[in-house]
C-alpha cells in the first residue's frame, strides 16, 4: 500500500474515532421542568421550632412521613390542619416554616438515564417510587426502566421558593422522559410482587368465625415480609390480632369452641369464647400438620431426623436417597389436650402419614411407601386404615398412582392419575397410554375391594377435594387454563359448577353443617387477589376483601383476547393474549411467545412467577398458548405428553405463533421472542433447534440432556416415569438423545439466554451449563446468568425484582434494539 493511502487510511480512522467520540459526548442541555407539572403541598407543621435535619432523628421523621405522601392524592391533615396538593407554579412566597413535599411523574418509554438537580433547595431528600436517592451536590443520578415513576421531594429550608427550580439532563438522545402531574400509573412490578394478598385463610366450622393473613412487601423490610393475622366474626368484624409473631397449622375444634395453631414454636389454644390464649405444648421438634381428631384431642405427624454416622461419606441405600429429607422417619401421633399427654400410634422403619380421621368411626386413613428406598419409577403407596380401638392396621389397596383420601360417609374418595387399580379410571383408548398426572375421582367400598370411578367423563383434572357431612365433596379443578371449584353430588354422581366469579381459586376453606360456606381467594386475568365467601346452596358470593383499590389504583392494565387456533391434528388449542393499553395498532410492535408444554396449563392468574400483564404494559404483546399434553382438556388430551418430550408440543408452538402472526398483523413477525421454564426452558432448547420463528430466547431451569435431567435431578426419573412411561436409555436412546436439545446445538440461530438457580435440585444447573458450553463453543449468540442460592424458582424479593429486570432488559435489547438497560446489568 502506498504512503498516500496509508496516510488516507490514517485520517480516515482518526476522523471515525473523533465521530464516535462525539456521539459518545452527546449530552441534552438540562431542562427545567414545568413548575404545572409539579405540585406541592404546605407548609406542614409549620410551626415547628426544628427542621427534620436539625434533629438526630430526621432521617426517621422523613421517611415516615414519605410513607404517608405517597399513598395521598388530594389532601393531607397535618395536626389538625388540612393541606392540598396544588401546581408548584401558583407558590409564590420567600420561605415557608416547617416541611413541604413536591411530586410529579416521570414516565419513560424505555431504559433511561439522567440527572435530576434541585435548585434553590439547602435541604431536601429525593425519593423515587419510595426509594431515597442519593445526591451529589445537589444532583440526582437517575436511571429508570421503562414504565411510570413517582418522585417525591421532601424539602425542608428553601431561602426563596420563587428561586426553586427542577432541572432534568438526558444522558444521551435515546433517553426519553416524560414529566406531568397524572395520577394514572403503568403497573410495575413492585405493585405486583409488594401488592397485599391473602396467604392463609380458615373458617370454623359453623362458619362464625374465620382467620385471614394479609401480607404484603416494601422497601423498609425488603425481602422480609409483614404479615397481619387476624380472626374475625361473621360480620367480618375483627375481634383478634396475632401481633407478636404468625400463627401457622391454624385448626379449628369441632364444637367451634377454640382454634389451635402453632406461634414460636409452640402450639397455643385460643378460646373464642373470651379471647384467653393457653399453650398446649412446647417445642416439639419437627412435628407439623396438626388437625383435631374429636374436641378433645389432636393428631399430627412427628418426624426425626437421623444423626450421621459419617461425615466423610454418604452411602447411597437407594434411588430416594438423592433427596436430603428421604431417611427422615414420620410416624403418626395423638396428643390429649387436657392432660398433654401424647401416644404413638404407628412406629417402624416406614413413614406414615395422616389421610384423613373418623372418629365416629374410630378411624383413621393413613399412606405409606410399600416399602423403603424403593427402586421404581412408580414407587407403590399402600392406604391403610388404623382402628384407634384395638391399634389394628388393614392394608385397603397398593397404587402406583396416587394422590390423596378422604372418608365419605362409609366409603372413601380416592384422587389418583386413570391408571388407578389397573386403570379403573382410564378413558382412553386401547393401548394408549395415560398421563397420571391427570387426577381422577373415584370411591372406594368394601374396604376397598371395590372402586368405582367418578369421573371418566369428566374432563376436568381433579386437584385438591373437602368432603362434606353428607357425603357430597367440594372440588378444586384445573379445567382447561382456569381453576374453578365444582361440587360434586355422590347421590346423582353429578359434577356442578360453583360461582365463584374467579377464573383462578387459589385458596379455600370450607365450613361444616347443612349450610355450608366456603372462603376462598382467587383472580382473574385482569383482575387482582379477592377474599370472598360463597354460600354453596344459594352458589351467590359475597366479597369480603379486594387488593385492586389499595394496590392497583388509578393504574393502567393491558387488554385481553381470546386467540385458539386448531392444529395439524385437528385438535383446539387454547391461548389469550395480552395487548398493551393505548396501542397504536397502525405500528408494528414486538412480541412474546410464552408455554409451559409439561403436563399443566399455563392458568389465567393475574399475576405470578411470570408477571404478563407487566410485560405486556413494557411494550409487548404477550401470546400464551396451552399446547398438547396439558392436563385439564380430558385424558386423550393430555396423553399427548407420554413418551413425547416435545414432539407435538413445538409444532403446536410454531403453528400457534404463525397463526397468532397472521391475525395480529401489527406485531413485527421478525421481534418475536419466546421463553418458558422448567419443561418449557426444554422446549425453548428444543424450539431454537428446530425454527428460526424467533428473534430471541429465554429458557429457565430449562432441561437440555433428558438421560442426565433423569439420573440428576431429584424427581427426574419420578417425573420421567410419566413423560417416558416405560422409556429407558437402554431401551429408547432415541427418545433420549434426539429429543434432548444439546445434541441439536449445532442447528441454533437464535440468540438465547440461559437462567438458573444455582441450587436447583428439580432441574440441576447443569443442564443450563451444559447447554451454555455446548453453544459457545459452537460461537453462537447466548449468555447464562446464574442466581446464587437459588432453587428450581426466584422467590426473594430482591432475585425476583432482578429476575423479572433481567428477562425484560434482554428482551428489549434483541427485540427492540434497546441495548442500555441489560448493558447497565451486566456490563
Amino acid at each position: 500500500m502506498s504512503s498516500h493511502k496509508l496516510l488516507s487510511a490514517k485520517r480516515f480512522k482518526q476522523a471515525a474515532n473523533a465521530l464516535v467520540l462525539s456521539l459518545a459526548s452527546f449530552t441534552v442541555l438540562a431542562t427545567p421542568i414545568n413548575k404545572d407539572n409539579i405540585q406541592f403541598i404546605g407548609p406542614l407543621g409549620a410551626d415547628m421550632q426544628h427542621k427534620p435535619f436539625q434533629t438526630p432523628h430526621g432521617d426517621a421523621i422523613v421517611n415516615n412521613l414519605v410513607a404517608q405522601l405517597k399513598n395521598t392524592n388530594d389532601a393531607l391533615s397535618v395536626f389538625g390542619k388540612k393541606h392540598t396538593w396544588q401546581p408548584l407554579s401558583k407558590v409564590n412566597a420567600l420561605t415557608l416554616g416547617g416541611v413541604q413535599a413536591l411530586k410529579f411523574t416521570l414516565s419513560t418509554s424505555r431504559f433511561s438515564q439522567g440527572i435530576l438537580t434541585l435548585k434553590g433547595i439547602e435541604h431536601a431528600k429525593l425519593f423515587i417510587d419510595g426509594e431515597e436517592q442519593t445526591a451529589k451536590n445537589n444532583s440526582y443520578t437517575i436511571a429508570l426502566t421503562n414504565g411510570t415513576h413517582r418522585v417525591l421531594v421532601i424539602t425542608e429550608q428553601v431561602t426563596n421558593w420563587r428561586d426553586v427550580s427542577l432541572d432534568l439532563t438526558a444522558d444521551s438522545q435515546t433517553d426519553t422522559f416524560t414529566v406531568s402531574n397524572n395520577t394514572l400509573q403503568r403497573l410495575s412490578a413492585k405493585q405486583l410482587f409488594d401488592a397485599p394478598t391473602v396467604s392463609n385463610l380458615s373458617i370454623a366450622p359453623n362458619a362464625k368465625y374465620f382467620i385471614t393473613s394479609i401480607r404484603s412487601y416494601d422497601d423498609a423490610t425488603g425481602n422480609q415480609a409483614n404479615i397481619v393475622t387476624e380472626l374475625k366474626n361473621a360480620d367480618k368484624q375483627t375481634i383478634y390480632r396475632f401481633e407478636a409473631a404468625q400463627p401457622t397449622n391454624i385448626i379449628w375444634s369441632p364444637n367451634n369452641q377454640s382454634v389451635v395453631y402453632l406461634i414460636d414454636g409452640k402450639l397455643k389454644q385460643l378460646s373464642l369464647a373470651n379471647l384467653t390464649v393457653r399453650t398446649l405444648a412446647n417445642t416439639f421438634e419437627g412435628a407439623s400438620g396438626f388437625t383435631f381428631y374429636n374436641d378433645s384431642t389432636l393428631l399430627f405427624n412427628w418426624s426425626k431426623t437421623p444423626e450421621s454416622k459419617n461425615q466423610i461419606t454418604k452411602h447411597f441405600q437407594g434411588l430416594q436417597d438423592r433427596w436430603s429429607y428421604a431417611r427422615n422417619n414420620s410416624q403418626l401421633y395423638m396428643l390429649d389436650i387436657q392432660s398433654g399427654l401424647v401416644k404413638a400410634l404407628t412406629q417402624g422403619p416406614i413413614s406414615h402419614s395422616l389421610a384423613d380421621s373418623n372418629d365416629k368411626r374410630g378411624k383413621l386413613l393413613l399412606t405409606r411407601d410399600a416399602m423403603t428406598m424403593q427402586a421404581s419409577t412408580h414407587p407403590e403407596t399402600e392406604l391403610v386404615e388404623l382402628d384407634i380401638a384395638s391399634n389394628k392396621l388393614n392394608v385397603l389397596g397398593k397404587y402406583k398412582t396416587f394422590n390423596q383420601a378422604k372418608y365419605a360417609g362409609k366409603d372413601i374418595y380416592v384422587v389418583a392419575g386413570p391408571d388407578f387399580n389397573n386403570g379403573a379410571g382410564r378413558a382412553l383408548a386401547k393401548g394408549v397410554l395415560a398421563n397420571n398426572y391427570d387426577g381422577q375421582l373415584y370411591l372406594l367400598r368394601d374396604n376397598g375391594k371395590t372402586v368405582i370411578p367418578l369421573s371418566k367423563e369428566f374432563d376436568p383434572a381433579i386437584g385438591s377435594i373437602k368432603v362434606l357431612e353428607n357425603a357430597d365433596v367440594i372440588i378444586k379443578v384445573t379445567e382447561q387454563d382456569t381453576q374453578p371449584l365444582y361440587i360434586f353430588d355422590l347421590s346423582k354422581e353429578r359434577y356442578k359448577k360453583l360461582n365463584t366469579g374467579f377464573d383462578v381459586v387459589e385458596k379455600f376453606a370450607v365450613s361444616s353443617g347443612r349450610n355450608t360456606q366456603i372462603l376462598l381467594t382467587g383472580s382473574n386475568a385482569l383482575s387482582p387477589q379477592q377474599l370472598k365467601q360463597l354460600n354453596v346452596s344459594k352458589n351467590k358470593t359475597q366479597l369480603i376483601w379486594d387488593s385492586k383499590p389499595i394496590a392497583y389504583a388509578n393504574t393502567a392494565l393491558p387488554k385481553l383476547e381470546e386467540f385458539n387456533f386448531t392444529n395439524t391434528q385437528g385438535v383446539e388449542i387454547k391461548g389469550r393474549v395480552y395487548i398493551p393499553h393505548n396501542l397504536d395498532k397502525t405500528k408494528k410492535h414486538p412480541a412474546l411467545v410464552y408455554y409451559y408444554g409439561g403436563t399443566s396449563p399455563v392458568t389465567r392468574g393475574f399475576t405470578g412467577r411470570y408477571p404478563f400483564n407487566l410485560w405486556a404494559e413494557n411494550g409487548y404483546i404477550v401470546y400464551v398458548l396451552q399446547p398438547t399434553g396439558a392436563t385439564g382438556f380430558g385424558q386423550a388430551f393430555s396423553a399427548k405428553h407420554v413418551n413425547a418430550w416435545g414432539k407435538t408440543t413445538a409444532t403446536d408452538i410454531i403453528d400457534g405463533t404463525k397463526a397468532f402472526l397472521q391475525k395480529y398483523n401489527y406485531v413485527d413477525s421478525q421481534k418475536v421472542g419466546n421463553l418458558g421454564a422448567s419443561y418449557g426452558g426444554f422446549m425453548t432448547m428444543l424450539l431454537a433447534t428446530q425454527t428460526d420463528i424467533f428473534s430471541a430466547s429465554i429458557s429457565h431451569a430449562g432441561i437440555s440432556n433428558l438421560t442426565s435431567y433423569w439420573g440428576e435431578g431429584w424427581w427426574g426419573y419420578l417425573y420421567s416415569g410419566e413423560a417416558s412411561k416405560n422409556s429407558f436409555p437402554w431401551n429408547n436412546a432415541s427418545l433420549y438423545s434426539q429429543n434432548s436439545p444439546v445434541f441439536h446445538a449445532d442447528k441454533v440461530t437464535t440468540p438465547m439466554l440461559l437462567i438458573h438457580g444455582d441450587s436447583d435440585t428439580n432441574v440441576p444447573v447443569g443442564e443450563s451449563l451444559t447447554m451454555y458450553t455446548a453453544l459457545k463453543l459452537l460461537n453462537k449468540d447466548v449468555e447464562l446468568i446464574e442466581y446464587k442460592g437459588a432453587n428450581h424458582q426466584i422467590f426473594a424479593r430482591d432475585k425476583r425484582f432482578n429476575w423479572w429486570n433481567t428477562m425484560l432488559a434482554y428482551f428489549d435489547k434483541k427485540l427492540k434494539n434497546e441495548p442500555q438497560w441489560w448493558d447497565s446489568m451486566y456490563q
